[in-house]
């Protein structure tokens, strides 16, 4: 018997979901004993690690060197779906955090588990609030060697071509003085869609960029930063799409059908 594409994929949502929401439930009262700390993310990761797996999903890292870095730096990546959480595990650095909208901070435990992994939350309806902030992270970076993981399209595009990207990232490592490091996740429509209710196994290419550095910069210069870093991007994803979509068409599945 063979499961028709749309309850494959809504038994895979469903236990993504299902998977995060029971791990966070298991590693709180542990993180929670060490209190909100940056290192709780390493428990984070190591429950999300196992899910490529579960979803036949192969990961091929470029320019993993580019990460090798000693002090703070802010990495802004693409955002097409939940999924980009196993590509982020995937390549997170050693004491970095991602910036969440705050409405992840009020679902039960893992809105609990994020805060004790130093997530770091954003009101995206208040500019002043969110200006506070920026600030208080970029005294945080400096201080504390903490890395900052951003998607600045500011909400999941499973287009074929990027958003335009929020400035807050940039003002971000503008006023803390650190380098940007652009990464870009493959495009998932060779194995994922949530329109079409699909959702099987495949490959998935992270491209680290080379750093962008920002030391000298002022606020003035953050609409140029944001610009070339996008186009960067949106030139590196066009060319991940084309050959990826080649490199595909050949490989076979990673697992049966369900």
């Amino acid at each position: 018997y063979r499961c028709s594409p749309p309850f494959q994929y809504l038994c895979k949502v469903a236990f993504f979901n299902c998977w995060i929401v029971a791990w966070a439930t298991l590693l709180s009262p542990f993180a929670a004993f060490r209190g909100r700390s940056v290192e709780n993310m390493k428990l984070l990761r190591a429950a999300l690690l196992p899910l490529k797996r579960f979803y036949g999903i192969r990961m091929q890292v470029r320019g993993s060197e580019q990460l090798q870095l000693q002090g703070p730096f802010v990495i802004v990546c693409n955002h097409q779906a939940s999924l980009d959480l196993i590509g982020m595990v995937e390549v997170i650095p050693e004491r970095c955090v991602p910036i969440a909208k705050r409405e992840l901070l009020y679902l039960g435990t893992v809105g609990w588990a994020c805060w004790l992994s130093g997530i770091i939350f954003i009101d995206r309806h208040r500019r002043d609030t969110a200006i506070d902030v920026i600030s208080h992270t970029a005294r945080t970076m400096r201080q504390e060697n903490l890395r900052v993981w951003v998607f600045p399209e500011g909400t999941r595009n499973p287009g074929k071509s990027m958003l335009p990207f929020k400035r807050g990232a940039f003002h971000l490592a503008v006023q803390a003085q650190v380098p940007i490091v652009p990464i870009v996740i493959s495009p998932y429509w060779e194995f994922f869609s949530s329109k079409e209710k699909r959702f099987t196994s495949g490959t998935c290419t992270i491209q680290v960029l080379p750093r962008v550095e920002t030391r000298g910069l002022s606020p003035k210069d953050v609409p140029e930063l944001t610009e070339s870093v996008h186009q960067a991007m949106a030139e590196a994803l066009a060319k991940m799409s084309m050959s990826d979509h080649g490199d595909q068409d050949m490989e076979q599945p990673l697992l049966g059908p369900g």
